[in-house]
């Protein structure tokens, strides 16, 4: 928190004039602000006697207000320790910088992205998303620009590997894209390169169709037409792939949610699944209420025990099913959906429950907490301190009960 003093000299160095002595810090012993002849307000130096020279030397930190004071004091006390230790700091950025140089003289695209990938990948929960961060890298990026050294990409380049998806892969383009900045923007921090050759790409580049053009929603299945499909065509009872879709179409969750879940996060006698917060989009544990159909396919399930706590293990090796398994159990059935041309997906069964929600006049706020959706609007979240799980309860009995009954589970 700054002090009084520090308010005092924030105003002073705001007014400072070219004619101005240097102004102390105050705070760190040989930290100055010197004036310019530039608009810059400022220049921040720390003068002291090199423990390798015994010269007295002043080291550039920055300039204010860029730089602000207690940035300039953080910087200054890095200093001070280096040379408490008996190096001179600026002998050792100059090393830094021409370690950075070498290495950026020999260090290719593929070779820094591969880099930043290890070094990012462990903060990175998702699994899917630490192999599609690289892989996308891999298939558009690398065997354009793969091979040139750092030093040598500009922006055209970047252009050139985007340009073949730009149009066709809207949201795969503007991952890449924003995976190359990634990229070069640790080796501008590395000091490998001066400026980001990715900022400035977007004005070599067709304009892209806009977010409300290229949003693509998942095939969905009319919700009206869900009854029969699961009388009719949803084929053998015993099918492990049909009971999943079955129990992803009741509990309106994601099916990787479902694919993964185990006997320990159910309370039959409470009726109550509660879904992990890893295992969840929004990282937020999430309830679901279950209803009549859902407990008489749980009791079935119940019958065939699974070494690895699974509720719908795969029938051959006994762990997780794929996310094919659904995929390709719709195919087959030819799964009619509101997208010509396209079967429904088990995605789409969320969004056909949506419909029915909202065409059959339950609350907003009961759908969207079934759906687990993430409130966007901060204030709003802040109010919300339940999950009404009791109040949702009704409503996913009439969902279940419209949609099958429980002899046809």
């Amino acid at each position: 928190m700054w002090t009084q003093i520090d308010m005092l000299r924030d105003v002073t160095a705001k007014a400072i004039k070219p004619t101005d002595k240097p102004i102390p810090d105050g705070t760190v012993t040989g930290l100055r602000l010197h004036s310019t002849k530039t608009k810059a307000r400022g220049a921040w130096k720390l003068r002291f006697v090199s423990p390798e020279t015994g010269e007295r030397r002043d080291m550039g930190l920055g300039v204010y207000p860029d730089i602000s004071i207690n940035e300039a004091r953080q910087l200054a006390n890095k200093a001070r320790s280096q040379i408490a230790l008996g190096i001179d700091p600026i002998s050792a950025r100059t090393s830094d910088k021409k370690a950075a140089l070498i290495e950026g003289n020999i260090l290719t695209f593929e070779d820094a992205a591969e880099k930043v990938h290890t070094n990012s990948k462990a903060g990175w929960k998702n699994r899917k998303h630490q192999a599609q961060w690289i892989t996308t890298l891999r298939s558009y990026v690398f065997p354009t620009i793969g091979k040139k050294l750092l030093s040598e990409i500009d922006v055209n380049d970047i252009a050139e590997s985007l340009r073949p998806i730009w149009l066709t892969k809207v949201e795969t383009a503007t991952r890449v894209k924003q995976r190359i900045h990634h990229v070069m923007e640790w080796a501008c921090a590395q000091q490998i390169i001066v400026g980001n050759p990715v900022n400035g790409v977007q004005h070599l580049l067709p304009k892209q169709p806009s977010a409300s053009v290229r949003v693509q929603n998942f095939p969905a299945m009319p919700w009206r037409i869900i009854p029969h499909f699961i009388e009719e065509d949803i084929g053998d009872a015993n099918n492990v792939s049909r009971t999943l879709l079955l129990f992803v179409i009741l509990t309106a969750v994601r099916s990787g949610e479902a694919r993964k879940a185990k006997w320990s996060e159910f309370d039959l006698k409470q009726r109550i699944w509660t879904i992990p917060a890893s295992r969840m989009k929004a990282q937020v544990l999430h309830r679901v209420p279950l209803s009549g159909p859902v407990m008489k396919l749980l009791e079935k399930r119940q019958q065939k025990p699974s070494k690895r706590d699974l509720v719908f293990p795969s029938p051959r090796a006994g762990g997780e099913l794929t996310d094919m398994a659904l995929t390709s159990f719709l195919r087959k059935h030819r799964a009619v959906s509101d997208t010509p041309g396209r079967s429904a997906t088990a995605h789409g069964f969320r969004s056909s429950f949506r419909d029915w929600a909202s065409e059959n006049d339950y609350p907003r706020d009961y759908a969207e907490r079934a759906l687990a959706h993430r409130i966007k609007d901060a204030s709003e979240a802040a109010y919300h301190r339940t999950d009404l799980l009791e109040k949702r309860r009704p409503m996913m009995e009439d969902w279940a009960n419209y949609i099958v009954s429980e002899k046809k589970v």
